[in-house]
């Protein structure tokens, strides 16, 4: 196994609805809110970890792969791929390439060599400067507040509000990852498939309810359009 090529993907990542990952922050101000976002402690400005990136673009992969029962909901390991089979044990093995998984037990030597090193590394999703001139110019704050309560169904009223900040629609981050190609491996269309899908189910907290939903502009791999593939890929 030889190491060929490291490939940078960049795109802008433009928010369609008001996004909440939280920061766990545990002091409650007065005046402030009960549940807010990350933030850079440098610059106070919010941004989207790596992490929460690679780890629901992973989880959605393995529930198209239909392994999430196989692992009981636990992220798919090496211990997995020798209880599948065909199409879903070569997806399984693309899972592992692209994401990584820590061998437990007796590990499957050959397995360990086909299989190799993580080939992606996300990286730390910061605003794109020029949105933030945007908003500055307009005098206008990077996150929102969003109360949010429980409806008693028989009173009718609402009880036991809740603030939540979120960072508004319309909002754009720069986001790149590398990927580590082995070989004439080709993994880009997994990618893909994992950034069609994070369009499609979105990112963050309260999904259900309505936040999060994203999309990818100016896709490029290598400076090379790879936008135009994503907008034409079909997951029927």
């Amino acid at each position: 196994m030889q190491l060929t090529h490291i490939r940078k993907i960049t795109a802008t990542l433009e928010l369609l609805s008001g996004l909440h990952i939280g920061g766990g922050n545990t002091e409650m101000h007065i005046g402030g809110t009960d549940n807010p976002v990350i933030k850079n402690p440098v610059t106070n400005q919010p941004y989207i970890p790596g992490s929460s990136l690679k780890g629901k673009m992973r989880s959605l992969l393995e529930w198209r792969a239909g392994v999430v029962g196989l692992t009981k909901g636990k992220p798919l390991g090496f211990q997995h791929i020798r209880q599948l089979e065909g199409a879903q044990q070569d997806q399984g093995k693309a899972l592992l390439k692209l994401f990584g998984g820590a061998p437990e037990g007796d590990p499957d030597e050959a397995l360990l060599k086909e299989i190799g090193p993580t080939r992606l590394a996300f990286w730390d999703c910061n605003l794109d400067p020029a949105w933030v001139a945007e908003m500055d110019a307009r005098s206008l704050l990077l996150t929102e507040q969003k109360t949010e309560n429980q409806i008693d169904r028989i009173a009718g009223v609402a009880e036991h509000p809740r603030n939540t900040e979120r960072v508004p629609a319309g909002a754009r981050f720069e986001f790149q990852l590398t990927l580590k190609v082995h070989g004439d491996e080709d993994l880009l269309e997994d990618l893909l498939v994992g950034f069609k899908l994070l369009e499609l189910t979105g990112l963050g907290g309260s999904g259900s309810r309505g936040y999060g939903k994203l999309r990818f502009t100016g896709l490029a791999l290598q400076g090379k359009d790879l936008q135009t593939r994503l907008d034409q890929l079909s997951l029927d």
